[in-house]
């Protein structure tokens, strides 16, 4: 009878601990199914210490940290295109080489001078007829085309040739650059040089804007703006 006794709570030991291990595995069945990965957290029992798995929905449970999504910026490179550029934040790349940044378009690019403007603008008109008084957009007179093509080079000038004369500052044809106003006749003419001795201007009724040398008309002073 003694003996008996004694196998009696071993045979109850082994029937807990596979009740208790059971248990484990149906808990774990119950956590792989939930919607994501279950987090195992250590139970202490009277039969030994077990990893028991976390059931979906408990808040008292471990959550993974988000990873921080590492920054990249994107530049553009002129003829060659667009790259991304990890570890960078967009904000460090300057506008220039920004996609769709404004300058880009111009990079490389030397920026024209408001004289240069203004040959560019002069230029544009070679062909409108000449209307005195007239300082465009269709009609020019000598002094108005001068006018009129600085106001597009974002310069105001005087607007009559012999104020023009007066205004800005002296240049000698051997220094003279593209945009310098160009006085003749003692101050009754005005035009825009242009470069390699021609200069554009609106001289008379029938003539229209167009080129001519320098050299066949009668120069008084150059003045640069």
């Amino acid at each position: 009878m003694a003996k008996h006794r004694l196998e009696t709570p071993n045979r109850g030991s082994k029937a807990a601990k596979k009740a208790v291990i059971a248990g484990s595995i149906t808990l774990g069945s119950l956590a792989a199914a939930g919607a994501g990965p279950a987090l195992a957290a250590p139970v202490h029992t009277p039969l030994g210490t077990f990893e028991m798995p976390a059931l979906p929905g408990d808040e008292k449970a471990p959550k993974a940290k988000p990873v921080a999504k590492a920054p990249a910026a994107t530049v553009e490179i002129p003829n060659l295109g667009q790259f991304t550029v990890p570890g960078v934040d967009q904000n460090q790349i300057p506008q220039q080489f920004r996609p769709n940044g404004g300058g880009i378009k111009n990079f490389g690019r030397p920026q024209l001078s408001v004289g240069e403007k203004a040959v560019k603008a002069a230029e544009s008109k070679i062909g409108s007829p000449y209307s005195y008084g007239a300082a465009g957009p269709n009609a020019f007179d000598c002094s108005g085309l001068v006018y009129w093509s600085y106001k597009q080079a974002g310069k105001t000038i005087p607007r009559d040739s012999y104020g023009q004369l007066g205004g800005g500052r002296p240049v000698s044809l051997a220094e003279a650059k593209p945009g310098d106003v160009m006085i003749f006749n003692g101050g009754g003419h005005a035009g825009i040089y242009v470069g390699n001795g021609m200069f554009v201007h609106s001289s008379t009724y029938g003539v229209p804007v167009k080129r001519d040398a320098v050299k066949e008309w009668q120069l008084t002073g150059i003045r640069r703006y």
